[in-house]
């Protein structure tokens, strides 16, 4: 009898809590799905209006990150106060664990922390070429926790904002120009004027090459067997690295079809 009377006793609260809280919670869970695919289309909504009022773009995926994780905080908190859970309980909860949670958590808000300040103090921007952590590339995003940066050879590399903020970086294309420096080593027997002349010649036909800064080539080192012609040259930062294959490939041509004997070539 004892028996019965329990089971009767349960399915008696398991009804009362179908009536009392059902109802709230299948609500709870519309508005969350509702509300998951509203933030969605606010995202892009908001990421088409910034690209219309052309805002930079390094700071377009750092806010429609940073709007998402909002309006999910706060959907929660609203899905929650509609299925009838008590903020009270729940802020305590978070307290009790709160400084386990910030510990465990205090590298990510470390990075968020320097992504803004990436983006206030613009060290570099979206499209800007940089040296970071041993890797060269170009910026492709600025995140709320990390930067994306993808290298020449096309690898994508995810590097914490907190390096970034720390540590050394090297902005290649932030002046718009880069010095192209060249090596050229001759022997004695060659004529130094005609060699300055033929590089001259080639220079001028390359493209590419910028007037201002003017170029500067003359003898960067003497050695017993010969002397080293040091060329340095101005180019646009983008396409530093084709630049300067094509012109040493027409320098090197350029020496041949000038019939000079240079040991080697």
């Amino acid at each position: 009898m004892k028996n019965t009377f329990n089971i009767e006793k349960f399915y008696d609260h398991t009804y009362a809590w179908v009536i009392n809280y059902g109802p709230r919670f299948l609500i709870g869970m519309l508005v969350l799905i509702a509300g998951l695919r509203f933030i969605r289309w606010i995202q892009n909504r908001s990421h088409k209006k910034m690209d219309n009022k052309e805002v930079d773009p390094s700071v377009t995926p750092f806010l429609k990150s940073l709007i998402g994780v909002a309006l999910r905080v706060l959907l929660i908190i609203g899905v929650m106060q509609i299925i009838g859970i008590q903020l009270t309980l729940f802020t305590a909860v978070i307290a009790s664990f709160g400084v386990a949670v910030g510990l465990a958590l205090s590298g990510t808000l470390q990075n968020f922390a320097s992504g803004i300040l990436i983006l206030l103090l613009k060290p570099f921007a979206v499209g800007d070429n940089i040296i970071t952590q041993g890797e060269e590339g170009t910026v492709t995003s600025i995140e709320i926790f990390y930067t994306i940066v993808t290298t020449f050879d096309n690898r994508v590399v995810i590097v914490p904002n907190s390096k970034l903020s720390n540590e050394v970086i090297i902005n290649i294309s932030r002046d718009g120009s880069r010095r192209l420096d060249i090596n050229l080593k001759f022997p004695n027997n060659i004529d130094i004027k005609q060699a300055k002349e033929i590089i001259n010649a080639a220079i001028d036909k390359s493209e590419n090459i910028l007037k201002n800064p003017e170029r500067r080539i003359g003898i960067g080192e003497i050695q017993p067997d010969g002397y080293v012609i040091s060329v340095s040259v101005w180019v646009n930062a983008h396409g530093f690295q084709d630049t300067k294959l094509a012109l040493q490939e027409t320098i090197l041509q350029d020496i041949k079809d000038s019939g000079l004997k240079i040991p080697g070539m």
